[in-house]
């Protein structure tokens, strides 16, 4: 089909340039009510839930939702859609494990729990090197979505689009913190519900409504392959890892973790958590449409030939169904998509690397609320460049598949930390941080040899290791460092401290002992 992409669109400029000044009078606003650390990380902890389901739901619903997984199916048929179910089925664990625990224990970070009843310092270190990897490897994938649709819309190049968002992004980040980020996130939760239900509305209408219709005519154009596994994942093994990263790394990603604490209570978290399950899951339902529309009306060679990850394939269908108006609609949609997930992964990076090491590490809890403040910004900066410079390294990879390596690294540096501190009495410091450590050096380095970057991005012919996913590797090791280190050298002080692990868990605990018994 004939595009209109790459060519300036005065819909989706004007739909850029909309949100844009909506998101910064959304900051100056939150700027003003932002007037210490509590609300800068954490919003003041007035957030209901359901305005934290749907900013959990914002935050989770990132350019590898709406333009990754969309392209993923229309160029790999059924199999894409591991990537939709992955991400889903991490919420149950999300829900009944993590969010009550994780708000009666911390104040800012995940950290803050791994560390309530262990030293302070070699805990928060490793959490902040774990954190910020996946953070690092989740801004790589909303980058390039991002550069390559400002680049389409606008007609930019893809390396002065990438710097565009980067800036945009640190200027309401470090102003706006998390009161800003929250309703940001809200905002475009909203306004992707809205365009991806409208879109698959459009596209089933070329199918009398009917699901099964469509189905059939990708069949027909492509051969039945496209309705079964393995076309993407052909491996058993690949699946494993890959569906084991994606379900285990939904609750060790910073920047949802970090969501818990806007709330003012535990029942407020756990009920968010319901909210956003339910959004989410509609949403992912319709990336199925999606997909497969983009494969039948728009085709395969099409979507190509704009984009060899397919990340267009879901603006490609709107121009399709709905034309250039259409386009860009949704290309506004999915740029406020992605410039929503960037900030709430910066603001996770901004916190570890603040409140985690400079606070707690350096300053060992005794920083006034300028300092926290003048740190919190220099960080957001700092992780902006980062953005911008890594997403221009890897220009032209999938971004849901980007994000399946972020999630393989938050299931093994973060997770098994995680819920080991929670659950586990005999856990230990030695044990958290080895655990932490080893979960994020062996998924880097299994990544790193791996056919993503040694074929993929390298150009070699092989690649050392086998698997496009480390999880299935990484999470075992992690979990298993930890226990055998903490069986090996046990910590009565740890143990100790279990018992109120226990209580607040259950009953939850008022703000300010909690305050105190952090900063020991």
């Amino acid at each position: 089909m004939n595009t209109s992409l790459g060519q300036p669109n005065v819909i989706a400029i004007a739909g850029f340039f909309t949100f844009v000044a909506l998101s910064l009078v959304i900051t100056y606003v939150a700027a003003r009510r932002t007037r210490n650390a509590e609300q800068f990380y954490a919003a003041g902890r007035r957030i209901t839930g359901f305005q934290n389901g749907m900013a959990l739901a914002g935050d989770y619903m990132s350019a590898a939702s709406f333009l990754g997984i969309a392209g993923l199916v229309s160029l790999s048929g059924f199999d894409g859609l591991i990537y939709s179910i992955g991400f889903l089925v991490g919420w149950p664990i999300v829900m009944f494990l993590i969010a009550e625990p994780l708000r009666n224990l911390g104040k800012y970070t995940f950290s803050d729990v791994v560390a309530f009843r262990l030293r302070q310092t070699p805990v928060r270190i490793a959490a902040a090197i774990g954190s910020l990897a996946v953070v690092a490897f989740y801004l790589i994938a909303q980058m390039v979505g991002a550069g390559n649709l400002v680049r389409l819309m606008f007609g930019l190049d893809y390396e002065v689009a990438v710097v565009i968002v980067g800036v945009v992004m640190m200027a309401y980040v470090s102003f706006g913190g998390m009161i800003a980020t929250t309703w940001v996130q809200i905002v475009k939760a909203v306004l992707l519900l809205f365009g991806a239900f409208a879109l698959a509305l459009l596209a089933l209408s070329r199918f009398g409504f009917n699901p099964l219709a469509l189905f059939r005519a990708a069949a027909d154009q492509y051969g039945g392959a496209v309705l079964g596994p393995g076309r993407l994942v052909s491996n058993p093994l690949d699946a494993m890892s890959l569906g084991l990263g994606l379900m285990l790394g939904t609750a060790g990603l910073p920047h949802i973790l970090m969501r818990f604490y806007t709330v003012p209570d535990a029942r407020t978290a756990r009920v968010s958590v319901a909210y956003a399950t339910a959004f989410i899951g509609f949403f992912y339902l319709l990336t199925f449409i999606l997909g497969f529309g983009a494969m039948v009306i728009v085709g395969q060679p099409a979507i190509r030939a704009i984009d060899a990850g397919g990340n267009m394939a879901a603006p490609m269908l709107a121009e399709a169904v709905g034309g250039q108006a259409f386009l860009g609609f949704i290309s506004a949609v999915a740029f406020a998509t992605i410039l929503a997930v960037v900030a709430g992964l910066t603001l996770a990076g901004a916190a570890a690397l603040s409140h985690d090491l400079w606070v707690q590490v350096f300053r060992h809890g005794k920083a006034s609320e300028k300092e926290q403040f003048q740190v919190a910004r220099v960080s957001t900066v700092f992780l902006g460049i980062l953005a911008i410079v890594l997403g221009i390294a890897f220009k032209g990879q999938n971004v849901a598949y980007m994000v399946g390596l972020a999630f393989a690294i938050a299931a093994s540096a973060n997770f098994p930390a995680l819920i080991l501190s929670i659950f586990w009495r005999a856990f230990t410091t030695r044990a958290a941080q080895v655990s932490m450590l080893v979960g994020t050096a062996s998924s880097l380095l299994l990544i790193y040899f791996s056919p993503a970057i040694q074929i993929d991005i390298l150009h070699n012919t092989s690649a050392p290791f086998p698997l496009r996913n480390p999880g299935l590797i990484s999470i075992p090791l992690s979990f298993a460092v930890a226990i055998i280190v903490a069986l090996a050298w046990p910590e009565p002080a740890a143990a100790a401290g279990f018992a109120e692990v226990e209580r607040r868990v259950h009953v939850g605990v008022d703000e300010g002992v909690a305050d105190s018994h952090l900063s020991r």
